[in-house]
Parts: structure tokens; sequence; C-alpha cells
């Protein structure tokens, strides 16, 4: 790959962001020239998103509004299509824990057979955000659990009021 033209996509549902995302975002923007952050508009693990894609793209669009070499966009087709499309070499996904590593197996033997030129690159989790899940900070969010520490403000913010509390 140049050294002008490293780029890498960090796809993902962010429904809603967390700090961890945020960790793998920022380290990724230490190692790559450029880092387009995918969102999945219409995921097909999950039935619905809490929030709209919209909502999505705007909190880490705001998150990372001081890493100038971070563009965040939506997309709905394979995560190799929208890398080639923006020129990426890579896919870059964060790993939290082992019970992260066999889904993440899989997908990353999908996509080679796909895309065999595009690299997956996984980064471990900081040890602090190594539990984080969404669907963890949804859960405690919807039972007024503390979510201040796991998640941007704003999105703490969106989550009580989207959820009640």
């Amino acid at each position: 790959m140049p050294t002008d033209n490293r780029i890498a996509v960090c796809p993902g549902t962010y429904d809603p962001l967390t700090n961890g995302h945020l960790d793998v975002i920022r380290r990724t923007s230490l190692l790559f020239d450029k880092v387009v952050v995918a969102v999945v508009n219409t995921p097909t693990r999950k039935s619905q998103t809490l929030f709209t894609t919209n909502e999505r793209v705007a909190f880490i669009v705001q998150a990372v509004a001081d890493l100038a070499n971070v563009e965040v966009e939506a997309f709905s087709d394979l995560t190799v299509d929208f890398a080639r499309a923006h020129g990426a070499r890579a896919i870059v996904r964060g790993l939290r824990a082992i019970s992260d590593f066999e889904y993440e197996l899989e997908l990353n033997q999908l996509n080679a057979v796909q895309a065999p030129d595009i690299e997956s690159i996984y980064l471990m989790s900081a040890a602090k955000y190594s539990f984080v899940r969404s669907s963890g900070v949804k859960e405690l969010a919807a039972f007024g659990g503390k979510i201040e520490e796991m998640v941007p403000e704003a999105v703490a913010v969106a989550l009580k009021e989207r959820l009640d509390h």
C-alpha cells in the first residue's frame, strides 16, 4: 500500500456508539491516513435499531470531530464493496473478548472470498472497554443504570430520552 493512500474502513451498526467503538476508531486513525467509519444502514443481525441511521451517523460525526482524517458514512451494500469503492485496503474491527472471535473469524473468511485484496485487521479492545457492548448499554439504560462512562455524553442523553429514563 502506498504511504499516501492508506485507507481503512471501520464498519458497524453503532447502535448506540460506545466509548469502546470510539477507542477503536481513534486508534485506527493513528495507523491510517484516512478512516471511513461505515455505519450499517439496515443490519442483518438485528431486527431493528434503536436509533435511525442519521442519528447514529450524527453521534459519530460529533464524537470524532477532532479527527481530521476520519469520515462517517452510512452504507447498505457488502462491506468489502463499500471498502473498495472508497479505495480502502483494510477493514478494521474491534475484538473485546474471546466470544467475539468466532463471529469475526467467519466474517473474515467470507470477506476474504469476496475480496482477497482487502485485509481484515483486528484491534483488541482497551481493557476498560472490554465489557462494553451496545446491547448491554441499551439494557442498562432501559432500567436506569449508569451508562455515562460507557458512551459519549450525547449518546447517554439520547438513550435516556428514548428509553424514558
